[in-house]
């Protein structure tokens, strides 16, 4: 799957480029029996539906001729939004100063979610202020789902 996503992100940030976006994240997914290929894009005056438009046209044209995905599937393009994902280590090291909230695969310090401000990432670790003069450090792997966090400090 990783390598899938790869090829995609190759074959399709220069046509978010071209489009005045950036390509912030790609996932596929299966909803009701059916593939979807989600196409995240970003731009710092945010997205809108003709971005969104334009980057569909665009894609769907490289995909059809590359066809780097054998299965059927429909394609989605929207904004990441305001609580984005973050799965990426450029999105770590983007978002840092920012809340957010994630959730572990298994406990760590006998808990499996935290809220906090990120205020390093550094060698795939993740420093989370939890509490003022309160840090955690988490390793990168053992993070099974991260979101940007819309609370106060």
């Amino acid at each position: 799957m990783a390598e899938r996503i790869q090829i995609l992100t190759d074959l399709l940030t220069p046509v978010a480029q071209k489009a005045g976006v950036e390509l912030y994240d790609i996932e596929t997914v299966r909803e009701g029996g059916e593939r979807i290929l989600r196409l995240y894009i970003d731009k710092e005056a945010g997205v809108d539906l003709e971005d969104c438009e334009r980057v569909s046209r665009a894609a769907e044209a490289v995909l059809d001729e590359h066809d780097p995905i054998p299965e059927t599937y429909a394609l989605e393009v929207s904004s990441p939004g305001i609580e984005r994902k973050l799965n990426r280590d450029d999105h770590f090291t983007r978002y840092v100063g920012h809340n957010i909230k994630l959730r572990l695969y298994a406990p760590i310090e006998n808990r499996k979610n935290y809220r906090g401000k990120l205020i390093g990432y550094e060698n795939r670790t993740i420093t989370l202020e939890t509490d003022p003069d309160q840090h955690i450090r988490l390793p990168r792997e053992a993070v099974a789902a991260c979101r940007l966090a819309v609370f106060e400090d």
